[in-house]
């Protein structure tokens, strides 16, 4: 009995001992498991950050956009209203010679007041034209068979960026 009670101690031990070996084993390799992530997770998380950070960014990537066209536009009124001006101070008389046959100023060679083309790269996609340059009657002035006695002019400037037009200024001047 006492042979059979050491086997058997020996035999509980070693079970014990393995058992025990087994457990912190496994325990080991659940907790590597368990301390990181797995690639299906950090890709989701990955595609989750990206749809987050679009969702942030796009509003400021639009105002840009936005922002940019309200420039491009502003400068096409300033630069139809400079060309309006010129011809407003031009002499009645002369307005419809100087200007009905006035040579459009393509892309990248707009004039300022003086003559010169501008050099900054804000104006090198624009172009400016004087659409019509005529004499004109209204209902309440008597028809005239000559159109130099009109009384009236009117005139049409047109800018363009780009080829599409951004500003366009009617006016009726009179002597």
């Amino acid at each position: 009995m006492k042979w059979q009670a050491q086997v058997w101690i020996y035999r509980n031990y070693t079970m014990n001992e393995q058992a025990d070996h087994l457990t912190f084993s496994q325990t080991r390799h659940c907790k590597a498991r368990r301390s990181g992530f797995t690639l299906a997770e950090a890709m989701l998380a990955t595609v989750v950050l990206g749809i987050a950070a679009a969702g942030v960014l796009l509003p400021f990537t639009s105002g840009a956009t936005v922002q940019a066209e309200g420039m491009r536009r502003t400068l096409g009124v300033k630069l139809a209203s400079d060309l309006m001006q010129k011809i407003v101070n031009t002499p009645f008389d002369q307005i419809v010679a100087d200007y009905g046959a006035y040579p459009p100023e393509d892309e990248g060679q707009v004039k300022d007041a003086g003559g010169v083309v501008f050099t900054d790269s804000n104006y090198a996609r624009f172009s400016r034209k004087v659409i019509s340059c005529l004499y004109v009657t209204v209902p309440q002035q008597p028809l005239q068979s000559e159109p130099e006695k009109c009384n009236f002019i009117h005139i049409t400037v047109r800018v363009c960026y780009s080829g599409k037009e951004i500003a366009i200024i009617n006016r009726l001047l009179s002597e």
